[in-house]
């Protein structure tokens, strides 16, 4: 088809023209259904937590649209009675917290250097800092147990911060350095003529241009470190195990006390997705970063 500038145009083919079409209002409508549809499990295990033990044994969660007086706050009255429970809690936050600040800082430092500092054999470093990305972490349990047994940090809060830390840092390291390297060298270069030195050229420059990747890792970290259970199964004893560990001891302990695990759970899960949603704006820059030039 040729139009009167002389200019030739192919003609659309059926899956453009579709995707055009529903480019729109129905595509945003899908993916809120999409979304509505993830969420579910998380709706239907609040409401589960908030309905007593013997309506949770007779009938789906979904049953307190047609009876709404089961609806009840005793569950979580009994859970921060649960001792247990609300120490895993706390202990969750004392590990997910540094585990996540140090993997950010330490990393952030290690990236700037990695893609702005001149030292000997830096790439050799790096190439080995890639390697460690494939290094599975049940590799890694029984060496790491009997090095930790061996300095006395088994079964200790430091144990599990400073596992978690050594398994996050490489991709930590990784993607910081990625991002850091594409930060306009005549920007590092102006900053070092105003008599900027490295550090005021990492905090005041590379920082704050590297603000939406730190976001994405500390995102990463958070979630991976809170949700966790297998180190802390392992490397964490019955005073410092977090809330996934405290949850699974519970249901071997007692089978049938689901008014205290549902409402446990839920607090579990919300946490991490609070913490996303807060933070998603931060997540989707990072994650876009380097994409369009």
């Amino acid at each position: 088809m040729t139009t009167n500038d002389g200019v030739v145009k192919a003609k659309q083919s059926l899956p453009a023209r579709i995707a055009a079409r529903t480019g729109g209002g129905v595509m945003r409508v899908f993916l809120v259904l999409v979304g509505l549809f993830w969420l579910l499990p998380t709706f239907g295990l609040l409401l589960s937590s908030l309905r007593g033990p013997a309506d949770i044994g007779e009938s789906g969660w979904w049953k307190v649209f047609s009876a709404p007086a089961q609806l009840t706050f005793d569950n979580y009255s009994r859970l921060l009675d649960n001792k247990a429970i609300t120490d895993s809690l706390l202990s969750s936050v004392l590990i997910t917290v540094p585990a996540t600040l140090l993997v950010v800082v330490i990393g952030a430092l290690a990236g700037y250097a990695f893609a702005w500092m001149d030292f000997p054999g830096r790439d050799w470093w790096f190439i080995a800092v890639v390697a460690l990305l494939v290094v599975p972490v049940q590799v890694a349990l029984v060496p790491v147990s009997k090095l930790f047994g061996a300095i006395g940090i088994f079964e200790t809060t430091i144990g599990v911060i400073v596992f978690h830390v050594a398994f996050g840092l490489p991709f930590a390291i990784f993607l910081l350095r990625n991002f850091f390297a594409e930060i306009p060298r005549e920007l590092l270069e102006a900053a070092r003529l105003d008599g900027a030195g490295e550090i005021r050229l990492f905090t005041r420059v590379v920082m704050p241009l590297g603000g939406p990747a730190i976001a994405s890792l500390g995102i990463f970290q958070f979630l991976w470190v809170w949700n966790d259970m297998l180190v802390a199964l392992i490397f964490a004893d019955s005073q410092s195990a977090p809330i996934t560990v405290a949850l699974q001891r519970q249901v071997r302990q007692f089978g049938n006390n689901i008014d205290v695990l549902a409402p446990g759970a839920f607090v579990s899960m919300i946490i991490p997705l609070v913490v996303f949603f807060a933070f998603q704006r931060q997540f989707v820059t990072g994650v876009m970063a380097g994409a369009v030039k």
